[in-house]
């Protein structure tokens, strides 16, 4: 009886070995099970061992486990369905005349939902179009093959091989029975060679046998003259057999990552494949005239290979070629000039020095993350909107880039630019310029009006911002000029009025003083303002009350003594930081209503004042830091209660108020009822015992007073679990 009811849990499940192996079965458990019609009385619950294994429920008793009597439910074609009479409780029903029925309770809504989600995908399976894929199947299981009219067919990543050891088991041979199938997808297998029961289906236009670790094609995938799209990436492929050319349908070959050292001469034969998709393989050299073979190929995808050089042998033009793609490559220097009709050109990631292109057609260009010190583009490229040459050595913007009248987006971050062109900013198209981390001192001095909207200038060395910027730029929503040496900030207006949408502004690092504060009215609508490491030493509340519509403020690393009360007319203000001041008296944050982050940490707050309920979006608070800053026991236990709350433990020094000499280190895991959460941990460093001050928080996180053992720390944490277990 065991014998046979392996065998049809084989059949049904597509398992030739142990349904007990762990990787092979999708979930299983323990639970309330009850067979048949719910009206009943005869039916009975009963605890079982319930499976989910390949397509088929297995219900087993808990006692004999596999070894027992086993019922095998195929569940393709079938229903699941939720039983509102009991809580966490799932009705599956096989199909066909003599469909059988188990209730299943769960104990967890979250068991619930993972089984629903499960088994639904398996039991809508219907007749034209089945998804089997990630079910852990090592064949096709029988019930399967009942179905004549099957055209798309799901089976990837599961177990399958060529090969079942059973005899009984219907394997990939008795896929060319699925005479209608138009899509068939075996890829993330076990193949190891490549399934030659596809070759007859005449139906067939898509296949995917990618990631198989297959060595070769056979000759006769040559009599699917019908496949339109054929997918062999991620195998160990070296050469495609001759007999590819009688696919006259096919338009798209996948290559990708396979051990190809050149491109495979078929290709030519393949006329309606106009993407060469070779990436991830072995070439290191480019045969431009095995390109010139191929008029039909637009598109040229050799990402991630070993290319150190292309080789023209006397091409004079590739006109076909519109899109090339050399990214992650070896080469030292790229003359892609030959390529006359190109639009978008991506070489990232190689080691160019330099690099000149055809400007014809030309709409994109990535090259970031290369040695460039010399970039041409000839004709001028009038098409261009896109220019990413960031992380090179370029020492100055070329000056064709100022007349590509389209350009939209300039990256040129990341070199040893000195100065951008004047001519630069009166493009009518450019609306991002991304110029940080280079050498710039200065910038265009009077500017005419632009239409840039995203300016970042970071990490230069500039004195001084052009005094018309802000005036002349009235289509500017950001700015970054942080980590700079700015001692002043441009006037945004003249007058009261202002035409100003800026509504991100960066200066952490500068030279900034309390001059400037004024000047930020002249922006009504900023909602990130991040003036960090600046010599501010005050913020006048009436400046604070106009900044409406901020979100986010960062003031760290000043010398300020107070955040204005006035914070409160910002309403809108979810981000406050403002760590290492001189801030002595807590700020009103506490009643902005969409409160999320404070950090204060580092400054001289001796209390904290908080409403009697804290803002409903509040997640983090940080007060480390504050020597002088003593918190009640109401107040701990309020702050306490969000996601994250930092805070120093009380100070050990002596009462002139000498600190104590301590390093401090921090744990964030969530704390449960009768389980230990050690939230601080101060370590004694100053001689070579080791002794910590510690506090601890419980489960419900009320505060236990920390003292002093003399004890290394592992002795600290097992002397505290131990008294957990006791209670």
């Amino acid at each position: 009886m065991d014998s046979e009811i392996g065998c049809l849990i084989r059949f049904y499940a597509g398992k030739p070995h142990s349904t007990g192996s762990s990787e092979r079965i999708q979930l299983s458990g323990m639970y309330n099970v009850r067979k048949g019609k719910m009206q009943l009385p005869v039916n009975r619950w009963t605890r079982r061992q319930v499976i989910l294994c390949g397509t088929c429920l297995i219900v087993s008793s808990v006692k004999d486990s596999l070894t027992g009597k086993m019922h095998v439910l195929p569940l393709i074609g079938g229903k699941v369905e939720e039983v509102k009479k009991h809580q966490h409780c799932l009705a599956f029903s096989s199909s066909g005349p003599q469909s059988q029925t188990y209730y299943i309770c769960f104990d967890t809504f979250t068991e619930y939902l993972r089984w629903l989600r499960q088994v639904s995908k398996v039991a809508s399976q219907r007749i034209s179009s089945v998804d089997l894929s990630c079910c852990s199947l090592e064949h096709p299981p029988a019930n399967l093959f009942y179905s004549q009219d099957l055209t798309h067919l799901n089976l990837k990543q599961n177990f399958l091989r060529q090969n079942p050891s059973l005899p009984a088991a219907r394997g990939l041979n008795e896929l060319q029975r699925f005479t209608k199938l138009k899509s068939l997808n075996l890829s993330n297998n076990h193949l190891g060679d490549f399934p030659l029961a596809v070759c007859s289906i005449p139906t067939l236009a898509e296949l995917n046998v990618s990631c198989n670790a297959l060595r070769s094609v056979p000759a006769a995938v040559g009599v699917m003259h019908n496949l339109q799209t054929f997918l062999l990436d991620g195998n160990f492929l070296q050469t495609l057999p001759a007999e590819l050319e009688n696919m006259k349908q096919l338009s798209y070959l996948g290559l990708s990552f396979n051990e190809f050292t050149d491109i495979p001469e078929v290709l030519e034969k393949l006329t309606a494949v106009d993407k060469l998709c070779m990436s991830g393989n072995c070439m290191e050299t480019l045969r431009l005239q095995a390109l010139r073979k191929m008029p039909h190929i637009k598109h040229v995808d050799l990402r991630l290979n070993i290319i150190r050089k292309l080789i023209a042998d006397e091409v004079d033009f590739l006109q076909h070629v519109t899109q090339l793609d050399l990214r992650d490559n070896k080469l030292g220097d790229l003359d892609a000039m030959i390529f006359n009709n190109i639009e978008v050109l991506h070489c990232e990631r190689n080691q160019l020095v330099t690099l000149d292109i055809c400007g014809y057609f030309l709409k994109a260009l990535y090259a970031s993350s290369n040695e460039l010190v010399q970039l041409d583009v000839y004709p001028v490229p009038n098409y261009l909107s896109y220019m990413d040459v960031s992380r090179n050595r370029l020492e100055n913007v070329p000056e064709w880039v100022c007349e590509s009248r389209k350009l939209e987006v300039l990256d040129i971050g990341h070199n040893q630019i000195c100065e951008l062109p004047a001519r630069l900013f009166c493009n009518s198209s450019l609306r991002k310029l991304l110029a940080g981390h280079n050498q710039l001192a200065r910038l265009p001095e009077r500017l005419e009006r632009t239409s840039v909207e995203v300016l970042d200038v970071q990490h230069n060395q500039l004195l001084e911002l052009p005094p018309n910027l802000l005036m002349k730029a009235d289509s500017l929503r950001f700015l970054n000029a942080s980590a700079n040496k700015l001692e002043s900030l441009p006037p945004a207006t003249l007058s009261e009025e202002t035409n100003s949408i800026l509504q991100e502004l960066y200066l952490t690092n500068n030279s900034l003083t309390d001059k400037c504060v004024p000047l930020l009215t002249g922006h009504p609508h900023l909602k990130i303002l991040h003036m960090a490491y600046n010599r501010l030493q005050s913020f006048p509340a009436s400046k604070m009350a106009k900044l409406e519509e901020l979100e986010e403020i960062d003031l760290s690393g000043n010398k300020l003594k107070a955040i204005p009360t006035t914070i409160m007319n910002c309403r809108r203000v979810h981000t406050v930081i403002a760590h290492s001041n001189c801030i002595e008296v807590f700020p009103e944050v506490m009643q902005l209503p969409e409160i999320k982050c404070v950090d204060l940490s580092c400054n001289e707050l001796s209390e904290v004042t908080l409403p009697e309920n804290l803002p409903p979006k509040l997640q983090e608070v940080d007060l480390t830091g504050n020597p002088r800053l003593v918190l009640d026991h109401k107040t701990l236990e309020l702050l306490n209660n969000i996601r994250c709350f930092k805070i120093d433990q009380p100070s050990t020094g002596d009462a002139s108020g000498a600190p104590a000499v301590w390093s401090h280190g921090y744990t964030e895991a969530s704390g449960v009822k009768n389980k230990l959460c050690v939230a601080a941990l101060s370590v004694n460093n100053f001689c070579d015992n080791r002794e910590a001050l510690y506090g601890v928080f419980d489960g419900d996180r009320n505060v236990e007073v920390p003292y002093l053992l003399q004890c290394t720390m592992s002795d600290i944490l097992a002397e505290e679990l131990q008294k957990k277990k006791k209670k």
